[in-house]
Parts: structure tokens; sequence; C-alpha cells
């Protein structure tokens, strides 16, 4: 970082140029403009990045600008300037250099007077963005079609759209040495709990870090602090402001963080990840439905795999009415390597349809997921149960509505079919006990909840809310206080 030993301005416009040309490089990068030009007869000197500045807006303003008179800036420029002149909604003046050049570089637009020692600062800037669009990881069969996009003003308006409460508090910060980064942090004051909020706060306050290249993510990877075994989610993401409007009203904190248009929620449970927006847009008797739907593929994803080797592999202990479990011919690689293979290919499939251009997913998906299994069950190197339940295991994946969470749901699966298949009966239950002890210490804050809540510590109204869709008259705030 470079020092610089003078941080004010002066009221001589040769040296103020010098001193923000310091800071800036106008003369190199293309895109950082330095305009000179001619107001009341006096020079002055106009700073904005091209492609931020709004082209009429500033238009209009220089046109203004350039008709004065010296008479009409005979005393109080500035003043005079911002209250009589300059009619713009976000303007301001300032002597601080550094405030200056964090400005320019956001977009805003500088204008330097001979003899000021204070530069007005017009915020006249406008960021390329998309239309609000449906997130394609969060889509609903009804309710709304808008979702965040890159620019973090227009995330906020949609949310403030959503809750018009004077409580409603959108604190801005900036993290990242070069970067400068400009980070959100959102929550409705009567309701957020304030220690969490403080710790949260004072830990967005302590990052040290040069940018936030990967944004929300990389934030949360620097405000919470989890051990490398722990594939479990501490944050949950999301792209709908529906959702983060709910949360808010739940008391949780929203974390915005600009060009990225995944909003981050603080404290999280284990169960925040099991429910979704679709939920609520359906009948009380549906919605209840879909969620234990859901809640039986979670199951099925983390635990048939095991379960069923364990089981066939150790059939003298089953009961007669479950003796039809298993192949009659196991083919010509072991159960427990179909499994491991299967798992590997299921995995390859879907990275490589990640990163296939959207007209070629279709043919993959056959290619992939009916012909390559098809003829390996044909040539004898897997059996048609594995095939089957491998099936049964990803469409169990795929019904959970997290992303995060799915991924750690596959990531204990594996671990518990390598336990079962290493040490059967016991690797089995030895495996559970590690992941509920993973899950169970997985609170990243002092001041949030536990992961585990309201199963542990055990919360009988609030499971209910969890386990059935209530109405939403009597949906209440269960959040422990």
């Amino acid at each position: 970082m470079k020092f610089f030993k003078n941080t004010t301005l002066t009221k001589n416009i040769k040296k103020n140029k010098e001193l923000i040309r310091q800071r800036l490089p106008i003369e190199k990068s293309f895109d950082i403009i330095g305009r000179e030009l001619i107001i009341g007869e006096m020079e002055s000197y106009l700073i904005f990045i091209d492609g931020f500045a709004k082209d009429d807006i500033m238009l209009w303003i220089i046109e203004v600008l350039q008709s004065l008179q010296k008479k009409d800036l005979s005393r109080n420029v500035i003043s005079s300037l911002l209250k009589q002149r300059i009619a713009y909604i976000e303007v301001e003046s300032t002597s601080d250099i550094t405030k200056i050049e964090s400005t320019i570089l956001a977009g805003a637009i500088a204008l330097l007077i001979d003899g000021q020692d204070q530069c007005i600062i017009i915020d006249a800037r406008e960021y390329p963005v998309r239309s609000p669009e449906e997130p394609d990881l969060e889509k609903v069969t009804r309710g709304s079609r808008d979702g965040f996009v890159e620019t973090i003003i227009f995330n906020t308006a949609l949310i403030r759209r959503r809750l018009r409460d004077p409580n409603l508090i959108f604190e801005i910060k900036n993290v990242g040495k070069r970067s400068q980064t400009d980070v959100v942090i959102a929550y409705i004051d009567d309701l957020v709990d304030k220690k969490l909020l403080k710790e949260i706060k004072q830990k967005i306050n302590n990052i040290n870090v040069g940018a936030l290249v990967m944004a929300e993510k990389t934030l949360e990877e620097l405000i919470i602090k989890k051990h490398w075994y722990n594939p479990l989610p501490q944050a949950k993401f999301t792209e709908r402001p529906d959702v983060v409007a709910a949360h808010l009203m739940e008391g949780h904190i929203a974390i915005l963080v600009d060009t990225s248009p995944s909003v981050m929620i603080l404290p999280v449970t284990m169960f925040h990840f099991t429910q979704h927006a679709e939920d609520y847009y359906q009948n009380i008797t549906v919605g209840t439905y879909i969620r234990w739907v859901r809640f039986l593929g979670m199951l099925c994803a983390l635990i048939v795999l095991p379960l069923w080797l364990l089981m066939v592999t150790h059939k003298q202990y089953l009961p007669d009415f479950l003796q039809f479990l298993g192949p009659k011919e196991t083919g010509k690689i072991p159960l427990f390597l179909q499994f491991i293979l299967l798992e590997f290919g299921f995995d390859l499939l879907r990275i490589s349809s990640i990163h296939t251009p959207s007209a070629l997913t279709t043919s993959l998906s056959i290619v992939g997921g009916l012909m390559l299994s098809e003829i390996a069950v044909t040539v004898g190197l897997f059996v048609p149960e594995t095939v089957l339940y491998i099936a049964l295991a990803g469409i169990g994946t795929f019904a959970i509505p997290n992303i995060e969470f799915a991924m750690a749901v596959r990531i204990f699966r594996i671990f518990l079919l390598l336990m079962t298949g290493w040490f059967h009966l016991y690797g089995f239950l030895f495996s559970l006990v590690v992941i509920f002890i993973i899950t169970y210490t997985s609170s990243p804050f002092e001041n949030g909840l536990k992961y585990t809540w309201p199963l542990f510590p055990f919360n009988w109204n609030a499971l209910l809310h969890i386990l059935f869709r209530k109405p939403v008259p009597k949906v209440k705030n269960h959040k422990k206080k």
C-alpha cells in the first residue's frame, strides 16, 4: 500500500490535480478520464471512470455549469453549486483525497474547482446490469419470478420493496484493501439478535484481505472458521428476495456483496436447508406432503446405499421377508467397489453436464446416464440393483433444495459407504456417530443457534413448525431467544 503525505485538498487546482494523478493512473489507464473545464471563468477538473457515468445526466450537468458567469460564483462557490446549480439528488463535498479516490473508483464523478479546497462528488453512476430473473436453483411453480442481480443497490431495493419497515437497516461497509468491495449487512433492528449482530460486524471489520475474489463465498470463509473435515454449510445462500425477506422477519441477518446475485443468511441450522419457497406457495396439505417427500429423499440420499450394502453382505441376520434383497450374482466386480465406481461416474457425469453447452446437455445425459449404465450391466461389470440404488440416492440428493447441503450429504454418504465396505457393521455404526458429532458441533457463532436446533436442544413447537407446513397466520418466530 502506497503512503501519501498529503491527504487533503488545497486551494491550488494544479496541486490538487497532481495529488489526484499520484493516486489514480489517469494518463496510463484509458478508462480513468480527467476532463478540463471552465466554470464561471474558473479552471475546473472533472474526474470519472468511463462506463460508470450516466452520459445524459453528466451532459446536462456540464451544460448547466459551463453556462455560469463569474458573478454567479462570487462567493461560497461550493455551497452555491450544491444548493442552486447542480440539481441532482446524490451530491456532496469533501476535502479528503482518500475518500475522493475511493468514490471515483466506485463510479462517482469528482469535480475540482480552482481556489476551492473542497471537491464536489456527484454520484451519477450506472453499473452494467442484467434484468432480474428467476434463479435456476430455486424455481417455484407459483410465486414471484424476480431474483437478485449483480448490482447491490438493485438487490437492496428488491428487499425494501417487500419490507417497507423503517426498522429494516442496510449498513454498508468496504472490504478488501484493493477491491474495496461494497458489503451490506441487512437486518430488522427490533427483531435481530444484537449480540450476534455485533459479533458479525466485528468479524467483518477485522477482515484483512486484498480482495473478495469469489464475492460472498470468500466473505463466508473469512468470517466463519471451520474444520476441513466438516462439509456442512454454515451459511445459507439464496438468490430470491422473498426468501431473504422471510428470513429477516424471523430475526436473521442477511449479507449482500456487490457483484454477486447471492445473499448470505446468518445464522442457520441444518433444518434451514431442508425448506423451500415451494412449500409456502402450495396448499397447506400439499406443502406438508412435499416437505415429507423431501425428507424421505434426503434420508435415501444419505443412508440407502450403505444400508443396502450392509444388509446384502450379512443376509444371515435378515428376517425372512427381507431375504429377497441382494443380487443372485454379484458380477465381476465386488458390490462395494461397484458402488464406489458408480459414485465416481455419477459425479463425473454431473461435473461434465455443468461444463457442457446447453444444447448438448440432453445428449450427454442420454449417453452417460442410460447407454453407459446399460452397457455396463450387459457386460457384467455392474448388477442392476447397484445401478438402481445409486439412481435412487442421486434423485434423493437432487431433492435437497440447497446445493451446498446436498453436496455435504453426498460426502457423508461416501464416508458411510467406505466405512461400511471396509469394516461392515462396526464401520457403519462408527461413521454414523462421527457424522452426528460433526453435525452437533457445527455452530459457527458464539451467540447463534445450535446447528441441530430444534432437535438438540429440543424444542417441540419449533420442530413441529419444521415437520409440518403450518398456516401462515399461525407461523411465529420460533427462534430461540
